[in-house]
């Protein structure tokens, strides 16, 4: 290997297992998850560090919202890193450009290292407080008709849970398609402009630079930083902000889910077949606020309808909403979409 991963922990791979590990190595975003070691992408490389599993002590998802999210009120745009902790106090976190690479790769690791953490010292105390907090709200027994709707959403999620890919690309279409649909040709105008006076900015302080003429630097500094900036925002014409694309995978998405299903008397549309839909289901049941499933899928799409910025949610709910109410967004929650 030309740049050969470093190792951030004092174990150390020999350079052939090395090689071969990280050739062979499951990609997520910058990271990779191989057999003999885990790795961690730098600043400018993808997968430019590595731990072998001996020293890999826990790995979660910590996400930074904007101002207002840290009050935990509603829903808001964020950033997604994984976390990395290693020996004694040996910390690593690498950002990701899709919070799904993320899910994916901490269900790999919970099905393939089940001895690794995959959520912070502190968010386990949370969980099982509010775990104790939820089983106190369960009600103590059930009726025949709702023990049998559980046994039919426990053995629906099974289902999903096995195959995951096909939910997280659901999801995946839902969420970029709603952003798809809901931005505004103004906003991709605007992010052109920006990156065009940018871009000649930065080319006409490149020139200035190499004609050694005053305040060059301001420019290419400047119009660098507008382009980026611009870049960064989604706000440029591409497939991935079109409607058409957008469209096109979320096509593609709910063929697949339709196909999974087909044959299947399944207690939901295939377009809300997601796990965390079948899991508020089965607390909606558990609670009393349903009995049979189309009743419990009513109380999710209530539920869903009612949060709002005024609304407070937990941690385990945020990551439940960011996944799945996109999914009822681009359906208007509505259930035949013939």
């Amino acid at each position: 290997m030309i740049f050969a991963p470093r190792p951030l922990g004092k174990k150390t791979l020999d350079p052939e297992t090395l090689a071969a590990d990280r050739k062979a190595c499951l990609r997520a975003g910058p990271c990779g998850l191989g057999q003999r070691a885990l790795y961690l992408g730098g600043r400018c490389f993808e997968r430019r560090f590595y731990l072998p599993w001996g020293e890999v002590k826990r790995v979660f998802k910590r996400v930074a919202m904007s101002r207002g999210g840290f009050t935990g009120k509603g829903v808001f745009g964020s950033a997604a890193y994984l976390v990395v902790q290693f020996g004694r106090d040996g910390e690593k976190q690498c950002f990701f450009r899709r919070e799904s690479d993320i899910d994916g790769a901490l269900d790999w690791i919970g099905r393939e290292r089940p001895g690794v953490p995959t959520h912070s010292a502190a968010a386990e105390k949370k969980l099982a407080a509010a775990e104790a907090a939820e089983q106190a709200r369960f009600l103590k027994e059930l009726t025949a008709e709702a023990e049998a709707t559980l046994e039919t959403l426990n053995g629906a999620k099974a289902f999903l849970d096995g195959r995951p890919g096909s939910s997280r690309r659901l999801a995946a279409a839902a969420r970029q398609k709603r952003i798809a649909d809901n931005l505004k040709p103004a906003y991709l105008a605007g992010g052109t402009l920006v990156a065009v006076l940018g871009a000649a900015a930065a080319l006409c302080g490149l020139a200035g630079l190499l004609r050694h003429s005053p305040g060059a630097g301001y420019f290419l500094a400047g119009g660098g930083a507008a382009f980026f900036t611009a870049l960064a925002s989604g706000t440029l014409p591409s497939r991935w902000n079109s409607k058409k694309h957008a469209r096109r995978e979320w096509d593609l998405a709910l063929a697949d889910c339709r196909a999974a299903l087909a044959g299947r008397d399944f207690p939901v549309p295939p377009q809300y077949a997601h796990p965390a839909v079948l899991e508020r289901m089965i607390r909606a049941v558990r609670m009393g606020r349903a009995v049979t499933p189309e009743e419990a899928l009513a109380v999710v799409k209530a539920d869903l309808r009612a949060l709002n910025s005024s609304v407070t949610v937990s941690r385990r709910d945020y990551d439940e909403v960011v996944a799945v109410k996109p999914l009822f967004l681009v359906c208007d929650y509505r259930d035949n979409l013939e």
